[in-house]
């Protein structure tokens, strides 16, 4: 029976909320695939400053080590805001956790079911099939990580912050590595995304970008485009995308329209992949929702939980090598939420069947 070992960090508000849901989905799934589950959690961000001081605290760090995966949830909210931003969670928990593992490429999916086209701000017309597309965005280099990274106070009492973008080559190379076997998998179609005419990481990345795939993927079809155009481009034409790839912060911008554009956050997963492999020979990654913790509706048990059961099926995908598994997963989430079980104010995240129930039509639906 094969073992499942992988380290769930749940977080704040709504993150223990569907965290249970997806763990009930993945028990399931695992009754019916002869497959172990062995999970152990901790606490991250605001629970791991309440309860141990800080957003990651040196017990969670261990828990995620012994894993071949973390299942991470949504951290911070209101709690924490008046902490230093250092200290807050979002910042002292993810980025570490990135930098830690090495977490340097984001798959993001952006999809959007024809069934739920008017969840979306965009006109039907424009997507009459729906959204398919992928984002890949570099995540351990450029300005968040860039040194260096101060704010000081100059001779004439004037305050000057600095934040440094760097690029190497070979970063640039790894994130392609990780696009083209993406674009491979899908249309053979892949829009690298910069700011070529103005910043000097932009040139370099285009032009890396450029060499790399005319020696490795001669096959697909390449184009560049810059940040400004692609954001205009992804609300005026989605789909003219396939897979997209970009460096950290415009990724990171990118990213979150694309989620809008697919009308709801409580349904979009995304995983973050390590330089290195687990103890089964695969990537070490990190699997979440795209969305925050909602501390509106905490509590409340109305959250979406769609975003964290994909996520998981995004981790059985590449952490465990069970792609099989895992379209099962994303089309008994399709079934659910497009065949009866609508949901209601999707576009905020809150099926009208509340978080239990629409777990439970994922289960039915297996």
């Amino acid at each position: 029976m094969p073992t499942l070992k992988f380290a769930v960090l749940a977080g704040d508000y709504i993150g223990p909320e569907v965290m249970q849901e997806a763990l009930r989905v993945l028990a399931h799934v695992a009754r019916q695939e002869n497959l172990q589950l062995d999970y152990q959690s901790a606490d991250v961000g605001g629970a791991g400053i309440d309860n141990h001081g800080k957003a990651l605290p040196d017990s969670t760090l261990r828990v995620c080590e012994q894993a071949d995966a973390i299942l991470f949830g949504s951290v911070g909210g209101p709690k924490w805001e008046k902490l230093p931003p250092k200290e807050q969670p979002e910042r002292a928990a993810l980025l570490p956790l990135r930098k830690h593992f090495t977490l340097f490429a984001n798959i993001r999916p952006g999809l959007l079911y024809r069934e739920l086209t008017d969840a979306s701000p965009l006109k039907t017309d424009r997507i009459p099939d729906g959204i398919d597309i992928v984002c890949i965005r570099e995540l351990t280099g450029g300005v968040y990580f860039g040194q260096p990274k101060t704010t000081t106070t100059l001779p004439d009492g004037d305050v000057q912050a600095i934040d440094t973008m760097v690029y190497r080559r070979s970063e640039v190379e790894r994130i392609l590595k990780v696009a083209i076997e993406t674009a491979r998998g899908r249309k053979g179609k892949l829009c690298s995304v910069d700011k070529a005419n103005v910043l000097e990481t932009s040139v370099l990345w285009r032009k890396t970008v450029t060499e790399y795939v005319a020696r490795h993927a001669p096959e697909l079809t390449l184009s560049h485009m810059y940040v400004d155009n692609a954001a205009m481009q992804l609300a005026r034409d989605p789909n003219q995308f396939d897979v997209f790839v970009t460096e950290n912060m415009f990724g990171d911008i990118l990213s979150d329209e694309m989620a809008v554009i697919c009308g709801s956050l409580g349904m979009l997963s995304s995983a973050s992949l390590g330089a290195g492999k687990n103890s089964l020979g695969l990537p070490f990654g990190l699997y979440e929702p795209a969305g925050g913790t909602a501390p509106d509706i905490a509590g409340k048990g109305i959250a979406n939980p769609c975003a964290q059961i994909l996520s998981a099926a995004l981790m059985l995908r590449f952490s465990f090598g069970l792609d099989g598994v895992a379209k099962r997963m994303e089309a008994a989430v399709k079934k659910a939420v497009t065949g009866g079980i609508r949901t209601g104010d999707i576009a905020f995240g809150r099926p009208s069947v509340g978080t239990k129930a629409m777990a439970d039509a994922v289960i039915a639906a297996l």
